[in-house]
């Protein structure tokens, strides 16, 4: 059988492609198991009043509740009053219980069920048991702590996770260590150190912004390597074009659907707090209404992405 060059060509260039296909193939990993979607997990969507810490507490906690959110958790500090420079933490480290009950409950008359607070790190056993003693009076479940992003002492951190550990148990609180750069900047690096610990009480806030800004870590691969010790998230996005920055969720680089997949069907209740609402490249809000139009939108999207998921 005769065959012009031109034909040849066509047929020799299409049989290498797609034998150069084969090994690319044949490389990829296996598909994921079937997933049982028997057990929905019970997301909740809150918001921390950090994006609001220039303008005063309650009206961050006034303007989360505007804006449709049932959950929130406490940033570090507010302004007492709008155009003051200095700020006040939200719940000081030595404040009392009894403090911290009047605070969660300044919440709920708001129709806001504080689920998360701010710890301090890892290193500071006695200033973690004060802690753990405000969020048990004030029915805090989720106590976040994270380390230094020029290095920690996992050694260390086990070591004292394993003295808290029973403390927070037995005040029903649970300690969450998120990703913060350095040695322990990625999921699966905190994982190791809660896995070591192995106890309910010591678990994984999964922080995808901070692994792709400090890191530069694709968040996707790492939150499959430690899924099964995440019991919450701090929710911020990123991007790197047109310029280098965390932002609100959906507003980013990170794919949300892929991020809470592996934990979509856990049966668990994991609350997925927003630390960071704001659109990349422009400047934020510089009215408290602004802010609340920015929640309102991560929240919206954060639904919509669970409704997609575990439909």
């Amino acid at each position: 059988m005769s065959i012009n060059r031109r034909s040849f060509l066509a047929h020799g260039v299409a049989g290498i492609t797609l034998g150069s296909l084969t090994p690319i193939v044949s490389a990829q990993q296996k598909p994921d198991p079937p997933i049982d979607k028997s057990k929905p997990t019970k997301f909740q969507v809150a918001c921390m009043t950090l994006p609001y810490a220039a303008f005063p507490l309650q009206r961050a906690l006034a303007g989360l509740k505007s804006a449709g959110y049932q959950y929130v958790a406490w940033g570090t500090s507010h302004v007492e009053a709008v155009g003051d420079k200095k700020r006040v933490p939200v719940l000081a480290g030595d404040a009392t219980p009894e403090q911290a009950k009047e605070l969660a409950q300044k919440c709920r008359d708001l129709g806001l069920e504080p689920i998360m607070m701010f710890g301090p790190g890892p290193e500071s056993v006695e200033g973690m048991k004060n802690r753990i003693k405000q969020a048990s009076a004030a029915k805090v479940g989720s106590i976040l702590t994270m380390g230094s992003t020029k290095g920690n002492d996992a050694k260390l951190w086990v070591k004292n996770f394993k003295e808290l550990a029973p403390i927070a148990r037995d005040n029903n609180v649970m300690i969450v260590v998120k990703q913060h750069g350095g040695n322990t900047g990625t999921g699966a690096a905190c994982a190791e150190i809660t896995r070591e610990v192995a106890d309910k009480a010591i678990k994984v806030c999964y922080d995808s912004g901070n692994v792709m800004d400090y890191n530069k870590v694709d968040p996707i691969p790492d939150i499959k390597k430690c899924a099964d010790e995440v019991r919450s998230f701090a929710i911020k996005d990123h991007r790197l074009f047109p310029k280098d920055e965390d932002c609100g969720p959906g507003l980013g680089e990170i794919d949300h659907y892929k991020l809470l997949a592996p934990v979509a069907f856990t049966g668990r209740t994991i609350p997925l707090c927003c630390e960071n609402i704001f659109a990349p490249a422009i400047a934020r809000p510089k009215t408290p209404e602004g802010i609340d139009a920015m929640a309102r939108r991560a929240r919206e999207f954060l639904e919509l992405v669970i409704e997609g998921l575990q439909s």
